[in-house]
C-alpha cells in the first residue's frame, strides 16, 4: 500500500466501527468510512471533542452534527500546496488527503521530464491534481462537470498561486469532452482520471464506472502524444480493483506504448493505530521515457 508520510495539517488520528477522527487544521471532524470494521475500542479524547460529525440518515444522504463553531471555509497546506475546505452534504471536505502520494508521483514525473507536458484531469473535482501540475510546471485541462467543483478548484489554483499558469477550466461531461478532442486532434502527453461509481453530468448523462470506465480508457489513450509520460486512473468503487485498472491500462496504453504499468491501494496512516487505513486504488501506466 502507499501512502504519504508529508502532511502536516492533516492527520487520521483513529478509525473504528466504521467511522474517521480526523484533524483537518485545527479542526476536529468524525465522518463515516466502510472500510473501517474493525470494533477497537475510543481510546483517544478527541472523538468526545469533535468539532462536526456527519450523521448518515437511515435513508440516505445525511447531515453535519456539529458540536463547536466550523468555519464556513478554512484552508490546510500540503507542501507547497494550499487548499480550501468546508463541510459538504455528502460527508466530504472537498478534499481526499489520501491522494497527495498520488501528487507527489505525478510532480516528480513532470519535474525529470526536462520538456513541457500538457495534462489532462478528467473528473477533475476540486483540483487537487491540476494544481500540483501545474506547480511543478505543466500546463493542465481540468474538466468537471459540476461547476461548483470547478468554481471550488478556481479558488485552490489562486490559493496555490498557480492562476496564472497554463491551464483551461471546463464544465463539462466527461466523455463528451474527450469525443470532442479526437474530433479536434487535440493531443496530451498525460492523463489522470478520477472517475466516480455513479454519476450525472450536465445535461443529465448517466455515468456508471463499470460499464463505461474501459471504453473511455480506449479513447483517452488515442488522445495521447507521440511521447506521452504517464496515465493514472484512481478508484473508489469496491467492485473495481486496483488490479483491474492496471490491466485495463496494461491492454490499452501499454500495449500501443510499451512502458511500464503497476497497481496497488492508497491509503492513510493512523496515528493511534500505527496501522494504514485503505482509501480506494490507483493504476499507473508510466511510458518508456520516464522508465
Amino acid at each position: 500500500m502507499r501512502n504519504t508520510e508529508l502532511w502536516r495539517d492533516y492527520e487520521l488520528i483513529d478509525a473504528s466501527n466504521g467511522e474517521r477522527l480526523e484533524r483537518w487544521g485545527d479542526i476536529i471532524l468524525i465522518r463515516p468510512d466502510p472500510q473501517a470494521v474493525f470494533q477497537t475500542q475510543r481510546r483517544n479524547p478527541l472523538w468526545k471533542q469533535a468539532h462536526a460529525r456527519y450523521i448518515r440518515s437511515k435513508t440516505g444522504g445525511g447531515r453535519w452534527e456539529r458540536y463547536k463553531n466550523v468555519p464556513d471555509v478554512w484552508s490546510i497546506g500540503y507542501r507547497d500546496l494550499t487548499f480550501n475546505l468546508k463541510p459538504m452534504g455528502f460527508k466530504h471536505t472537498g478534499l481526499f488527503p489520501e491522494q497527495a502520494v498520488n501528487w507527489d508521483m505525478m510532480r516528480e514525473i513532470i519535474e525529470k521530464a526536462n520538456r513541457p507536458l500538457n495534462v489532462l484531469n478528467l473528473f477533475a473535482y476540486t483540483g487537487g491534481a491540476t494544481v500540483a501540475c501545474l506547480k511543478s510546471g505543466a500546463s493542465v485541462t481540468h474538466v468537471d462537470a459540476s461547476k461548483g467543483m470547478v468554481a471550488w478548484a478556481k479558488d485552490n489554483a489562486v490559493s496555490c498561486g498557480v492562476a496564472d499558469k497554463p491551464l483551461r477550466w471546463l464544465v463539462d461531461d466527461c466523455g463528451k469532452f474527450v469525443d470532442r478532442e479526437l474530433r479536434r486532434g487535440r493531443k496530451y502527453d498525460a492523463i489522470i482520471m478520477d472517475p466516480p461509481s455513479y454519476g450525472r453530468g450536465p445535461g443529465g448523462e448517466v455515468w456508471k464506472l463499470e460499464d463505461m470506465i474501459f471504453p473511455l480508457v480506449q479513447k483517452c489513450v488515442d488522445l495521447l502524444s507521440d511521447d506521452p509520460a504517464f496515465f493514472v486512473i484512481n478508484s473508489y468503487t469496491a467492485g473495481i480493483s486496483p488490479s483491474v485498472m492496471e490491466y485495463i491500462l496494461g491492454v490499452t496504453a501499454k500495449k500501443r506504448f510499451g512502458g511500464t504499468v503497476s497497481s496497488d491501494e492508497i491509503g492513510l496512516p493512523v496515528t493511534d493505530s500505527g496501522m494504514v487505513l485503505p482509501c480506494g486504488g490507483t493504476a499507473v501506466w508510466k511510458g518508456k521515457s520516464v522508465n
